[in-house]
C-alpha cells in the first residue's frame, strides 16, 4: 500500500474511532463532530459536474444531502450570468424566475419532511418563452416579443401544472426564434426581447429551430433540463445543432393549453436534454390528458413510464427503414456531405445493435414534400384563428395588442424594438392575416397533409416493409412528414462538422455550417410510437456516446460548479 493511501486509510479509521469515542455530552464533542464530518466528506462521492449532470445524479446528491435545490438554483443562476450576456453572449435565456430560490427552499424542506414527489423534485427546468406561467411568480410569457411584455395569462400552461405537481422548479424562460419562428424570413434564434442567440460549439453559430435558447442552455448545463415546442423542426433541429437528446412527442401526448400557438394540428411540447434518460423522465411527467386540450383526450388510456423504454437492446430484432429519396439528397436538403458520411456509419452501428436495416424504404410522397404548399395553408389559417383567441384570453396586455393585425402594426410602430436592421420581415404574419378561416381550401390542404404524411408517407412505408421505425439525419427535410400528421421524432447526437468545413452564413449575425457544430440522428414512427422510438434512440446513444466526443468552445463553458455556492 502506498504511503498516501495508507495515510488516507488511517485518517478514516481515526475519524471513525473518534466519532465513537466522543458523546454529545463530552466537552470535546465538537471536535468529534468535526472529525466525523471530515470522514463523511471523504467518503461522499464527488459533486456532479453541471456541464453533464443528469437528473438522476442530481437527485442522488439531493437525497444524500450533499447539496440542496437552493444550491442548484444559485449555481445555475451563476452559470447563466457567466455566458448569457457576458462572455460569449450566447443569449440563451430571456429572464430568470425571481421566485425560484424561495420555491427551492420550500421543496428542500418538503424533501426532508416527507420525501420527494418524483425524480423531478427540486430539479430546475428552463421553459421556452411561449409556455405560459402565472404572472404572480414574476416572469413574462412573450414568445420573445415586446408585443406581449407584461401580459398576464389566465393560468399556468398544462405542462407547467404537471411540472409543479412533480416538484420541479421553473428556473426561467429561454430565448427563442420570435413567435416560434412564425413571423417571417428572420434568422433562427432571434427575438426582439432576447436578441440573436448563438450556438455554444462555435462562436456565433446557428442554434437552429425556434427552441434555440432551450437547446443552447441544455448543451452547456445552464439548467438541469429544458422544454421546447415543435410545429415543424423546432425541437428536432436545436437538439441536432446542440449535441443533445430530444423528444418531439406525438401531438396529443402533451398538452398545448397555455402555450402560444401556431397550429393545434402540429404543435407539441417536449424535452430537450443532455441524455435520453433525462428526456424520458421529463416526458413521463408532462404527458397526460388535459381537459383544456382536447387532442390529449385521444391519447392511450395509460401514460407509460417512458423510462422503461431505456433498453440498450431495444434495436435487437427490429426493422429500421431508410427513406433515401429526397431526404438524403445534398442538393435538396443542403446538408454537408460529412453528415451523410456519419449517417452511413450510424446505419452500420444500428445493424451491430441487432436491427435489420431496410435500405431504401422510400416514401411515395417524398418529392411532394419539396413542392407542396399544403402545410403552409394549414399553418397560416390556424395561426390567425388560434393566436387571436390567445390574445382575447389574456387577462391583461399592456401593449394593447389584441389581434394578429394589431401585432403587425405594433411591430411596424416600434422598429427599434421589433424590426432592427436585418430582422424586419413579417411575411408569415401578413400571409396568415390574409387568410379567411376554415374554408374548403383549408380542409383540402389538411386532407392532403394526411395523405402525404401518412397514407402515402410514414404509415405507408412502415406497413409495406413491416418496419418498426424510420431513421434519417436530423438536418434537412426529416421533420416534414412527421410534422404534418403530428407523429413523433426522437433525436440523438450523430456527429460534428469537421474542422475544415467551409463556414456558411445563416443570417446577419450567425453562421452555419461551422467547425465542430453538432448534428443529430432522428428516429421517426407512427402516432404514439414514442415509447419504442425512445428505446431506439437510447440504444444508439449508449452504444456511441457521441455527445461526449466534443465539448463547446472554451469561452462558452461556464466555470461555476456546486462547490462554488454550497454554504455561501
Amino acid at each position: 500500500m502506498s504511503i498516501s493511501r495508507w495515510l488516507s486509510f488511517a485518517l478514516v479509521v481515526l475519524c471513525a474511532h473518534l466519532a465513537r469515542s466522543f458523546s454529545v455530552s463530552n466537552p470535546f464533542g465538537s471536535l468529534g463532530n468535526r472529525f466525523n464530518s471530515l470522514a463523511a466528506l471523504r467518503a461522499a462521492p464527488p459533486l456532479p459536474d453541471l456541464y453533464e449532470a443528469s437528473v438522476l445524479e442530481l437527485q442522488a446528491g439531493l437525497d444524500a444531502g450533499q447539496f440542496t435545490s437552493v444550491d442548484l438554483i444559485k449555481a445555475y443562476f451563476a452559470r447563466i450570468e457567466e455566458v448569457n450576456i457576458n462572455g460569449p453572449g450566447l443569449r440563451a435565456v430571456l429572464e430568470l424566475n425571481p421566485s425560484a430560490l424561495s420555491e427551492a427552499a420550500v421543496l428542500d424542506a418538503e424533501r426532508k419532511l416527507t420525501g420527494k414527489r418524483s425524480e423531478l423534485h427540486g430539479i430546475p427546468i428552463l421553459l421556452k418563452d411561449n409556455i405560459g406561467t402565472i404572472a404572480s411568480e414574476g416572469m413574462n410569457t412573450t414568445a420573445g416579443s415586446f408585443g406581449l411584455l407584461g401580459s398576464i395569462v389566465p393560468e399556468d400552461a398544462g405542462v407547467v401544472k404537471r411540472l409543479r405537481a412533480a416538484g420541479a422548479i421553473i428556473l426561467g424562460k429561454a430565448n427563442l426564434s420570435e413567435w416560434a419562428h412564425f413571423r417571417g424570413n428572420v434568422a433562427s434564434g432571434w427575438s426582439g426581447r432576447g436578441g440573436q442567440s448563438s450556438n455554444a460549439y462555435f462562436p456565433h453559430a446557428d442554434p437552429c429551430g425556434s427552441s434555440s435558447g432551450s437547446g443552447i442552455a441544455a448543451s452547456i448545463g445552464l439548467s438541469a433540463v429544458t422544454l421546447g415546442t415543435e410545429t415543424d423542426g423546432s425541437i428536432t433541429c436545436p437538439t441536432s445543432h446542440n449535441n443533445l437528446a430530444g423528444i418531439k412527442p406525438t401531438v396529443g401526448w402533451t398538452s398545448r393549453a397555455g402555450v402560444i400557438p401556431i397550429s393545434e394540428h402540429q404543435d407539441t411540447v417536449g424535452p430537450i436534454t443532455r441524455s435520453m434518460t433525462d428526456a424520458a423522465i421529463v416526458l413521463s411527467v408532462i404527458a397526460g390528458k388535459d381537459p383544456n386540450d382536447n387532442f390529449t383526450l385521444a391519447q392511450p388510456a395509460v401514460v407509460p413510464d417512458f423510462t422503461q423504454a431505456l433498453n440498450k437492446d431495444a434495436l435487437k430484432g427490429k426493422r429500421i427503414g431508410v427513406p433515401r429519396r429526397v431526404f438524403l439528397n445534398d442538393s435538396i436538403t443542403g446538408n454537408d456531405p460529412s453528415i451523410n458520411v456519419a449517417f452511413e456509419q450510424a446505419l452500420l452501428t444500428i445493424k451491430e445493435l441487432g436491427a435489420t436495416v431496410v435500405d431504401p424504404a422510400d416514401l411515395p410522397s417524398a418529392e411532394e414534400f419539396v413542392t407542396s404548399n399544403n402545410e403552409t395553408i394549414v399553418l397560416n389559417t390556424d395561426f390567425k384563428v388560434q393566436l387571436n383567441a390567445y390574445f382575447q384570453a389574456l387577462l391583461k396586455n399592456p401593449s394593447g395588442v389584441r389581434s394578429l393585425a394589431e401585432l403587425i402594426q405594433f411591430d411596424n410602430d416600434n422598429p427599434t424594438l421589433e424590426e432592427p436592421a436585418g430582422f424586419e420581415d413579417q411575411s408569415d404574419f401578413i400571409a396568415s392575416e390574409a387568410t379567411t378561416g376554415f374554408n374548403a381550401t383549408y380542409f383540402g390542404a389538411l386532407a392532403a397533409d394526411h395523405e402525404l404524411g401518412s397514407t402515402q408517407g410514414i404509415d405507408f412505408v412502415l406497413e409495406k416493409f413491416n418496419l418498426d421505425a424510420l431513421v434519417l439525419p436530423a438536418p434537412g427535410f426529416t421533420t416534414a412528414p412527421a410534422a404534418v400528421v403530428g407523429y413523433p421524432i426522437i433525436t440523438v447526437p450523430l456527429g460534428f462538422f469537421p474542422d475544415n468545413v467551409t463556414i456558411g452564413s445563416a443570417g446577419p449575425e450567425t453562421v452555419y455550417p461551422a467547425p465542430g457544430v453538432p448534428f443529430g440522428l432522428s428516429f421517426l414512427g407512427t402516432a404514439f410510437s414514442d415509447f419504442d422510438l425512445i428505446g431506439f434512440g437510447y440504444a444508439y446513444e449508449q452504444k456511441t456516446q457521441t455527445r461526449l466526443a466534443r465539448k463547446a468552445f472554451p469561452a462558452a463553458i461556464p466555470t461555476t460548479q456546486l462547490q462554488d455556492v454550497i454554504g455561501k
